[in-house]
């Protein structure tokens, strides 16, 4: 293989991995086909000096085999190394890099030679299953499709294609792909794609910061204080990433727990046939546990990740200043708290930064990289260098209340709470957005990270937005009966042991309850003369459109208030959203633009 784009009819490759993404056009792929079904696919360039980088626009191509095997990339949009590729039979041949112009010139002359045979793989049908069990493959796939990505058109599409190659004929299939990617290439869909693919790119680009000339320094150890579900979390991301991780908690049973979070992180990548027990043992004894702080005295990075709790965070940072070395860089996970203020007992503004992951942290993409005016450039070019080697899509956001995702986020849960509060069955809200494209509802979503963040998120607004806040009581009515959400396997869901969420029927006392402390009415006889509450509180009998519409509707509005210096671009809040939140791409623009 080689890291240099090179292109001789079959060989595609960047670096060591084959890329399935867009690699070939119609009239290219007789050279990859294997069977006769057909897909649709296209190259897009221009990224600049990244001439080995090809974007998948509608969907990635799909060589003409099994539909077992093209379908299972497809639906994952899944990448494929070398030689994975290889036993696949998607190449011919791997080859060491330095090797691979002459062996495509011996493997090319070989077959002019007629030392090896020409073979025209689009006519051939040896891969393929019978026809009627091939339907059925499609027809499961469909509904997993439909199921996964209900309001995306193109994945179905993609079967379509396949379903036409199989069923018709190669001719006809590539006929359909052809029309089928014509139609998708001018969708919003498509058009959201391209945005979301160059903005994702962009956000390592920071003005004033990877513009001076800096290199990364080498990040060799990493300490991680609390092993929560956070703190384990981000243990977990970096071991996976072979970063040797010192994880320390206030005792050995905090210890253990923590430890033990990992270990079912990573035996879960086992069970699901993604990680061997070799692999899992060798990741294992990358982690380290302490109570104290000596093992930190050689740490390149400490990422803080306890409870938002201000002194506590003030005196963990005192006490890091003293033994870690002078150059470590002193994160925070915190999603609420002022920088400054949790640095405020230090001499070393200028290398800490807020470290911003997302629940559940060696899963979700998205990585906030909190600046303040303090932070030093070296410090930001290196955690930007770090989130990358972690497969984390880095965002430089300013330090500002709720930086970049929960300062969007807010808004919308706001809007749920209040539409609960005037009437609307919470489950029929969580049904229509989950039905619009979210992965989740609002209520499951605030399940899933803990009421803890959700109160200390809401404090932190109702401190520095009173005029804009709707205070609900809703979330602190179930936390004091302790429903803190799935961690407790009750909040405005009930969980089974395998963490099911079901509708639970004692939500609606609390719902009257909060309803009663904050004096909504849900019956007003006129909209004439009636306040903003009792208008809304018609949301017993809205639609699911309306829905939709009012949740977004501040959401949306949200971004134009984020005009203050704390974002680098506006592109990069599309990037917080889509990476951070899961908001869907389909059919969106720039929310700042």
């Amino acid at each position: 293989m080689s890291g240099q784009q090179t292109k001789l009819n079959f060989f595609f490759f960047q670096s060591t991995s084959l890329r399935l993404a867009a690699l070939v056009s119609s009239h290219s792929l007789d050279c990859l086909r294997h069977s006769t079904a057909s897909t649709a696919s296209w190259t897009l360039k221009g990224f600049g000096n990244d001439a080995g980088t090809y974007c998948s626009i509608a969907f990635k191509v799909f060589i003409s085999f099994p539909p077992k095997t093209h379908l299972c990339v497809l639906q994952t949009s899944k990448p494929v190394k070398g030689s994975e590729a290889h036993s696949l039979g998607l190449v011919d041949a791997v080859v060491p890099a330095n090797e691979l112009i002459d062996a495509a010139r011996r493997w090319a002359l070989d077959v002019a030679e007629r030392k090896k045979p020409w073979v025209s793989s689009l006519y051939k049908t040896d891969k393929l299953e019978p026809l009627g069990e091939a339907r059925e493959i499609l027809k499961f796939a469909r509904a997993q499709a439909r199921k996964q990505a209900p309001n995306l058109k193109h994945p179905l599409v993609c079967i379509d294609v396949i379903e036409e190659g199989i069923v018709s004929g190669p001719r006809a299939g590539l006929w359909k792909e052809a029309e089928a990617f014509d139609e998708l290439l001018h969708s919003d869909t498509c058009k959201s794609l391209v945005h979301i693919f160059f903005a994702q790119r962009a956000t390592s680009k920071v003005p004033g910061v990877t513009n001076l000339g800096l290199a990364p320094r080498q990040i060799r150890k990493v300490a991680i204080l609390g092993g929560g579900l956070m703190g384990s979390g981000i243990a977990t991301a970096l071991i996976l990433s072979n970063y040797p991780v010192i994880l320390k908690e206030v005792n050995d049973k905090f210890l253990q727990a923590g430890i033990g979070r990992v270990t079912a992180n990573l035996q879960s990548r086992v069970k699901k046939g993604k990680m061997t027990e070799e692999k899992f043992e060798k990741t294992m004894s990358l982690l380290q546990g302490t109570l104290d702080y000596e093992s930190f005295r050689d740490v390149d990075m400490v990422i803080e990740a306890v409870i938002e709790n201000v002194s506590l965070k003030q005196q963990i940072f005192a006490d890091l200043e003293k033994y870690c070395p002078s150059h470590c860089i002193l994160a925070s996970n915190t999603s609420t708290i002022d920088l400054n203020l949790i640095g405020e007992k230090t001499r070393s503004q200028d290398r800490i930064l807020g470290a911003h992951f997302f629940s559940p942290a060696h899963i979700m993409p998205l990585l906030e990289i909190v600046r303040t005016q303090k932070t030093s450039a070296q410090v930001i070019v290196d955690v930007l260098d770090l989130g990358k080697k972690i497969k984390k899509t880095p965002i430089i956001v300013g330090n500002c209340t709720g930086f970049a995702v929960n300062r969007m986020f807010f808004p919308y849960t706001m809007a749920a709470m209040l539409l609960v509060e005037c009437g609307t069955d919470l489950y029929k809200i969580d049904r229509a957005i989950t039905k619009f494209g979210m992965p989740m509802g609002p209520f499951r979503l605030a399940d899933l990270v803990g009421f803890g963040v959700a109160i200390a998120t809401a404090m932190q607004y109702l401190e520095h937005f009173p005029d804009r806040t709707y205070k609900s009581m809703l979330v602190p009515l179930l936390q004091e009966d302790k429903r803190a959400g799935e961690a407790t396997r009750k909040g405005f869901y009930l969980y089974d042991d395998k963490r099911k969420a079901n509708p639970d029927p004692e939500i609606k006392k609390y719902v009257e309850r909060a309803r009663e402390i904050s004096g909504v009415s849900i019956d007003p006889k006129s909209i004439a003369g009636a306040t903003l509450m009792q208008f809304t509180s018609r949301a017993c009998k809205l639609t699911e459109k309306d829905i939709v519409e009012m949740i977004f509707f501040l959401w949306l509005m949200r971004p134009v208030g984020l005009g203050e210096g704390m974002l680098v671009k506006a592109s990069d809040l599309d990037i917080a959203a889509v990476r951070g939140w899961g908001s869907s791409v389909q059919g969106r623009n720039s929310l700042l633009g």
